[in-house]
């Protein structure tokens, strides 16, 4: 076959290069139409019943409030300057396009009563800007005067105030989201510089919008950086000018169709989707340095510039095509998750990995035939001689120490398990963002004043139509809002019962003493107004549904992890059933932060799931290509290591165990098993031209391998380690992990797996690996190419 597909590509250069560039072409084409995802990604599959819940709870009482939080030190209430300019602030917010309402002390609703139509009525507190300190006294008193908005709107402790700006309904997953808070910002800008007051945000429209901008700007960071250092360190390898072109020619095909790609699925660029462009850079280059690198070998044997091209694609066609797909899988096991954001990432990558491939193996051979052949000067980097020193140097290392190289990886492994048994899980709103980030600093604020912002609502079904606004079930809501108040992790929460309570007041005209659940004749007088009070005034209907069954429980929180979460669930939960009879009421715990965290969770759970099956697969792959069960087993085992030696660094130091570090293992094993499809190939090649002497084939295997694994081992720590540069914690950990990772890999694959394969001999390389299935190398034949002469370019 790749004999065939030699002779193809050389027939065939000019049109497959056509067909390349057109197809390339509409891939830009296709590029034009992908977009940024905007609402918060999905992580859990869609019948989990953790979502499931959720989505019923949203429909039960509709779509959540998306609110942008602003929040100052000083207290405006007791600034009649501060206090206009807050109002002028809450004016100039509410009329921008895309607000829904803004609340703030300033702009506070209350109830008031209508005796005449005994009715109540939603009116302001304050409409216009204050003149006098008489007005702010009067206006102070009455804000204060209001137990509904304490620790929700202000901190009574410290003053601290918070304005709260809505967006209208279906703007938050929309890209029209980005110039309504261009527009907040600057107005929160002018502000601040009238006020001389620093103004934090948060809230989850702040959130989300901040993380999508980092996701924009980081994707075309990484492919300049990526480009850049793929360029210095071709250049240090090749000190050619063809090589380096043809290679970033390839790769930036690359770029191009993997942003096709992503629009041919009408997938969305995500957190994790966006680094697959810059990704496939990284990837992609090592085919290039197979291939150049052979060619070069191959040239400077005979001199024959088509012999060479065609033994190229014949020779490790095959084996190039075999750890780019074991490296595919690494990535399409993620698909296996059922999760949206993992699936689309992992088939996309596995897509784009093996289109990077048939790029390099297309366009290489095809365009280095119109080329002149390599000079002298060209194939000198096959000679250098620090690579072939530090090859040599492991020979030796192999050859005289192999004891020390196996007491080495013995500790090595021992403080593996040490350092992975210390791996804690975690997940949390931000916590891929760094801790001196400005998002994460201003949510430490509200958590230190308003006890978070995150939403936990709690759903109360009291398995009877007309039971939820009933006397004893509103004192066992009310005990359950002073049960969660003991704890520190919530902030001051809602329900039915505060706004029964501020019913109460208003009938009893703004009186705070009267801020308390009804007595049986109180409620037939309130009830009386409250039937009669129709649209916006009426404050309870989003707290309980049409059937009177169903009631909810709203309070913020703050971004606790996932082992936090699951401890305060199990210590609240038994109380809640004290409180709320199981046998008489069902309560469930839902909203984004419940969701958030269990998709976390359950990412954790299904990835190493994912990399199980990564080594399955990858093994079937094996047992096609060595037969041999045992050298299968060695070769996963000995690649297992250097993903045990990176959890033990997570663990050694304080590096959590979420789904953005967990894709390490699977994207770093496919990886690293190329090496040692590499080198057993060779290996088993070199037992045949050395008549089966094992110790020349294993010293020869890494002589032949060696420089090509070191040179792709540094190209992909550098692309790697580009990601470090990210403002995302969990892609940092991407860079940082799997580039140590992979150097581990080489080391292992160059001289651990040499070292056994010495020392246990005929025991592992049996007569099963001596006849494979599949030969990944062709041996060295003699073929008429007269067919493939490439006519001479005319001269001009």
């Amino acid at each position: 076959m790749w004999e065939l597909l030699a002779r193809f590509i050389l027939r065939q250069r000019f049109p497959i290069l056509v067909v390349i560039l057109l197809l390339t072409l509409y891939m830009g084409f296709m590029a034009l139409n992908v977009r940024l995802q905007w609402d918060m990604p999905k992580l859990l599959p869609d019948k989990d019943s953790t979502l499931v819940d959720y989505e019923n709870f949203r429909a039960r009482y509709g779509q959540d409030v998306h609110a942008f939080l602003f929040a100052i030190d000083e207290n405006p209430l007791e600034d009649l300057v501060l206090f206009n300019q807050w109002y002028d602030l809450a004016i100039r917010l509410n009329s921008i396009g895309g607000v829904d309402t803004v609340l703030s002390v300033n702009r506070l609703i209350t109830i008031g009563k209508d005796t005449a139509e005994k009715k109540f009525f939603l009116t302001s507190v304050v409409d216009h800007r204050l003149s006098t300190e008489a007005e702010l006294d009067s206006v102070r008193a009455l804000v204060e005067s209001l137990p509904f908005y304490r620790g929700r709107l202000y901190n009574p402790d410290n003053g601290v105030n918070l304005m709260a700006t809505s967006l209208k309904k279906g703007l938050f997953t929309t890209p029209e989201r980005d110039p309504v808070v261009d527009s907040i910002l600057h107005e929160v800008q002018v502000f601040e510089e009238k006020s001389n007051l620093h103004v934090h945000l948060s809230g989850m429209p702040y959130i989300r919008s901040m993380t999508t901008r980092l996701v924009k700007e980081e994707l075309s960071q990484f492919i300049a950086l990526v480009v850049v250092v793929m360029i210095i360190i071709l250049s240090l390898f090749f000190r050619s000018g063809p090589p380096v072109y043809v290679s970033v020619l390839i790769v930036a095909f690359a770029v191009v169709w993997s942003f096709g790609i992503l629009a041919v699925f009408d997938f969305e660029i995500t957190i994790l989707t966006g680094i697959i462009p810059p990704l496939i850079i990284v990837i992609g280059i090592p085919n290039s340095v197979y291939l150049i690198n052979r060619y070069h070998s191959e040239y400077t044997k005979h001199g024959n510039k088509v012999l060479a091209i065609s033994r190229v694609v014949r020779k490790i066609g095959r084996a190039t095509f075999m750890t780019n797909l074991t490296t595919a899988i690494g990535f399409l096991t993620f698909t296996f998750t059922q999760s949206t954001i993992l699936v689309e990432f992992g088939l996309v990558a596995f897509v784009n990995i093996m289109v990077i491939f048939a790029l390099s193996i297309f366009l290489i051979p095809a365009i280095f035939s119109f080329l002149p052949p390599p000079k002298e000067s060209a194939t000198k980097h096959l000679e250098r001689k620090a690579v072939i020193g530090f090859v040599q140097f492991l020979i030796r290392l192999i050859r005289r120490h192999r004891s020390a190289v196996y007491v080495t990886s013995a500790v090595l492994v021992i403080l593996g398990f040490i350092g992975i048994s210390q791996i804690q899980t975690t997940g949390n709103l931000v916590d891929d963002l760094p801790s001196d980030h400005g998002v994460v600093q201003d949510l430490r604020y509200y958590e230190e004043n308003f006890n978070g912002i995150m939403p936990f609502e709690i759903n109360i079904d009291t398995q009877k139509p007309g039971k939820a606004d009933k006397t004893a079930t509103l004192k066992r809501l009310e005990r359950l809002q002073k049960m969660l108040q003991e704890y520190p992790c919530f902030g001051p929460s809602i329900s039915i019962v505060d706004g029964i309570k501020f019913l109460k007041q208003a009938y009893y005209n703004g009186n705070p003493d009267k801020y308390s659940l009804l007595t049986g004749q109180e409620a037939t007088f309130v009830k009386r107004y409250a039937d009669n009070t129709s649209g916006n005034a009426k404050v309870l209907e989003s707290y309980i549904d049409s059937t009177k069954q169903h009631t909810r429980l709203s309070v913020q929180m703050r971004d606790v992890g996932t082992l936090e979460m699951d401890s305060i669930l199990a210590e609240i939960r038994p109380r809640v059933d004290s409180i709320f009879n199981p046998e008489k009421y069902t309560v469930s715990f839902t909203g984004p932060g419940i969701v958030y965290l269990k998709g976390t969770t359950y990412l954790v759970r299904n990835l190493f799931i994912s990399l199980a099956l990564a080594v399955f697969i990858i093994g079937i792959i094996m047992a096609t290509l060595f037969r041999s069960t045992r050298m299968i087993a060695l070769s996963i085992l000995v690649n297992l290591i250097p993903l045990l030696l990176t959890g033990a660094m997570m663990g050694f130091f304080g590096i959590p165990l979420k789904p953005s570090t967990i894709l390490i293992f699977s994207i770093a094993f496919g990886i690293s098993i190329d090496d040692t499809i590499h080198f057993l190939a060779k290996y088993r090649q070199e037992l045949d031209l050395m008549h089966w002497d094992l110790r020349t084939a294993v010293y020869e295997s890494i002589r032949e391998t060696g420089v090509s694994m070191m040179y792709t081992s540094i190209i992909l720590f550098f692309g790697f380690a580009v990601f470090a540069s990210s403002n995302f914690g969990g892609t940092q950990a991407l860079g940082v992990l799997t580039s140590i990772t992979l150097l581990i890999a080489m080391l292992v694959n160059l001289v651990l797996l040499p070292s056994i394969l010495l020392s246990m001999g005929k025991r592992i390389t049996t007569k099963a690996f001596r006849e494979p299935f599949i030969e990944v190398i062709d041996e060295e034949t003699d073929i008429d190419f007269t067919g493939l002469s490439i006519p001479p370019e005319k001269d001009k």
